[in-house]
């Protein structure tokens, strides 16, 4: 039998108070040049940016006043690390977040107020999802649900999200989802989420719809550029560069990474390869960088050894080996004798 609720429990009691939070991660972009890494200095630093709606709520930032906020974008320049925003509501409850910001990197958080809604039975539930207004292509975008709910069954979420080539990234069956935007753009994702409490009544059935338009990206063409040489290096110094290869690589998730190894005039037979293998191995090993991004090719032989590095854009022609030198001016030198033990 189906339970009836009469209309006048609906409307007395309200206590419940919907806010939404959205977070996007908006990547830096890095140009590429010939003068690529010599002139530019990385970044030490990321950004976060808060814009809310309604304006004019009282903000903290790890716990220094930083008067209001406004429903354009506010952004404060802080030390890689886990950083605290505090938000006041109007009706004087604090919205709290943690946000992990990495250097480099802006972090981007919307929050949407909703006037307090009434209910005094579990069952209907208001519902609130939020999404930014528009994106732009690759974005992330986070859609978040807030339900008014005083049952003690759990709930239950399902999403639907279209058209099918955006990806939805984490979050199926909670209530926050982070769909990716790349593929998707000058169209519009929809988000729709149904919320249940198991028990099969109608009024225990809840829908809710946001809507995302994403702006499609003029991509133009760049162009590979060499990152840093280094000729007749000790490995250390080699390291402190490659180090900086790893950040440039970790700000650009679409470019790929190229080791161009060279021999020297009297190098040890096969020393652009061991050169190559050693950097390769120390960017995926000690910094975690994705072989696949990690591009090694022997570029014959310079009048010393040395080690080429370049950043590659995705869609940039890769370099090709610059050698000084012709293999039959190559005088290999010797190869080291290993003793034996007991010898």
């Amino acid at each position: 039998m189906e339970k009836k609720i009469a209309p006048e429990r609906l409307i007395t009691h309200g206590r419940f108070v919907l806010a939404a939070l959205l977070v996007l991660t908006c990547c830096v972009a890095h140009p590429a040049s010939t003068a690529y890494a010599k002139k530019k200095k990385l970044a030490k630093y990321g950004t976060i940016k808060v814009q809310t709606t309604p304006a004019g709520l009282p903000i903290t930032v790890d716990g220094k006043a930083e008067g209001e906020t406004t429903t354009t974008w506010r952004a404060w320049d802080r030390d890689p690390g886990v950083h605290t925003i505090v938000i006041t509501l109007p009706n004087g409850t604090q919205w709290t977040r943690e946000i992990s910001l990495d250097a480099g990197r802006i972090k981007c958080v919307a929050l949407n107020y909703r006037p307090p809604l009434v209910a005094l039975s579990p069952c209907p539930y208001p519902v609130n999802l939020s999404a930014p207004v528009t994106v732009n292509e690759g974005d992330v975008i986070t859609f978040t649900s807030d339900v008014s709910y005083s049952g003690t069954s759990p709930l239950v979420y399902k999403w639907t999200v279209i058209p099918a080539n955006a990806k939805v990234l984490s979050g199926l069956g909670t209530p926050t989802i982070t769909v990716d935007s790349t593929s998707v753009g000058n169209q519009s994702i929809r988000a729709t989420l149904l919320v249940e409490d198991g028990s099969g009544d109608a009024v225990c059935r809840q829908t809710a719809l946001a809507s995302t338009l994403v702006r499609a990206i003029t991509q133009t063409h760049r162009e590979a550029g060499e990152f840093d040489v280094c000729c007749n290096c000790a490995f250390d110094d080699q390291k402190a560069r490659l180090d900086n290869l790893a950040v440039e690589l970790q700000n650009d998730p679409s470019a790929t990474g190229y080791i161009l190894g060279y021999g020297g005039r009297s190098s040890r037979a096969g020393e652009a390869d061991r050169l190559n293998v050693r950097a390769r191995d120390y960017l995926i090993i000690k910094r975690g960088i994705d072989p696949a991004r990690i591009i090694a090719l022997n570029g014959g032989y310079r009048e010393q050894d040395c080690v080429d590095l370049w950043i590659v854009p995705s869609g940039a022609t890769p370099p090709q080996p610059r050698p000084t030198v012709q293999p039959g001016d190559v005088h290999p030198a010797p190869a080291k004798l290993t003793r034996r033990r007991g010898a």
